[in-house]
């Protein structure tokens, strides 16, 4: 029981950001790892498809060394700005050290921490399953959470951890991607606005998406994201929901976020035909849309009865979409574990998953040659 309601507690936080203003954003088996191909995919993917050849990291033995690879997880703890920091590693069964490798970046919530984010997005299953190394990194502080300032300790660790992972493994360089939830996805955002831009192949932000209006991304960065539109924590019309004020405080003391959320607007519904504002969902991903040069207006297709897909018209390789989740709450679609907590953090779809989408949509997005 007492595991149970920790459990709960630490989802309950799996949300926001480290400040306010965050939030609004001012062939053979061989050739299947190294491209990532095989296993489940899903049927509402993009369309646009662009080649490149596997990107071989320095970690890469020649071709015909006697290798002996070392699939699955360890825990791996590093000095990163002076303190002692620490994620996961998960590598595929069948990882061959010869063969370049994808990797995913996976970033967890405010408060939920890496290990029960591992049980939100199972990202290292799917990533056997699919054929790519899962880097799960664990933020700062008591309450742990990601600092997403341009300058910021987070970003030198990740960066660290990809720059170790590309010296240690075979790591495929052009497939490269990252994804996140709530204050992960607000990171897995500030990533693609910084110098990991020019190294990350595209983003898949979930159920937090943003991007700061002095963004500097060195390329258009190929994003597709996910969210409810009856998210309580992170409005899908923008701002703060009223949930925030259950949210513990960041220094760890036990008090909670509510005094800092009570001044916030709370919920609302947009009315219907109105122009999506600047900080609701859809108007964040149209500025992702325009500096990436493609369209200022969706399309839009429902994929599913509870989930419409929006799609920006693009330049190949520059593509913004969006899935969004009728009625979903501040969840993972496709997560059972998130399913089960729907007392929590709200309705989670399961007639999508993320995994299987942003998957696709990785896919069809590397890192093109040159960048």
């Amino acid at each position: 029981m007492k595991r149970t309601q920790a459990v709960q507690r630490a989802l309950l936080a799996a949300v926001l950001v480290v400040s306010v203003a965050a939030c609004s954003g001012d062939d053979d088996d061989s050739t299947a790892r190294a491209t990532g191909v095989g296993g489940t995919t899903s049927s509402t993917g993009p369309t646009t498809t662009t080649t490149v050849a596997p990107q071989a990291s320095e970690g890469c033995a020649p071709e015909g060394t006697d290798t002996d690879p070392a699939p699955g997880e360890q825990r791996l703890t590093v000095q990163s700005g002076g303190v002692e920091r620490f994620y996961f590693r998960h590598v595929p069964n069948g990882y061959d050290n010869t063969v370049p490798t994808p990797v995913v970046l996976d970033l967890h919530g405010y408060a939920e921490g890496a290990e029960i984010h591992k049980l939100m997005s199972q990202m290292q299953e799917f990533g056997d399953e699919q054929g790519f190394i899962t880097l799960t990194p664990h933020g700062t502080g008591p309450v742990p959470r990601w600092d997403t300032g341009p300058d910021s300790d987070d970003l030198a660790f990740l960066t660290q951890v990809l720059d170790d992972t590309e010296r240690e493994w075979c790591v495929d360089t052009a497939r490269i991607f990252v994804t996140g939830l709530s204050n992960g996805a607000m990171m897995t955002s500030a990533i693609a606005c910084g110098p990991l831009s020019a190294r990350v192949a595209a983003v898949a932000p979930v159920a937090g998406v943003t991007r700061s209006h002095d963004c500097d991304a060195t390329r258009p960065v190929p994003v597709v994201a996910f969210h409810g539109t009856d998210d309580q924590f992170l409005s899908y019309d923008g701002g703060l929901g009223p949930s925030v004020a259950s949210l513990p405080s960041p220094d760890g003391s036990g008090g909670n976020l509510g005094d800092a959320a009570s001044s916030t607007a709370p919920n609302s519904t947009a009315p219907e035909g109105a122009e999506p504002s600047e900080d609701s969902v859809p108007g964040v991903l149209a500025r992702w849309a325009q500096s990436n040069g493609c369209s200022t207006r969706p399309e839009e297709e429902k994929v599913a009865d509870d989930v419409t897909q929006l799609v920006w018209e693009c330049p190949p390789g520059d593509e913004v979409e969006l899935y969004r989740v009728e009625g979903g709450g501040h969840t993972w679609p496709g997560s059972e574990f998130s399913e089960q907590i729907v007392t929590v953090v709200g309705q989670t779809t399961m007639s999508i998953s993320a995994n299987e989408v942003m998957w696709d949509f990785f896919l069809a997005h590397p890192l093109p040659t040159g960048s």
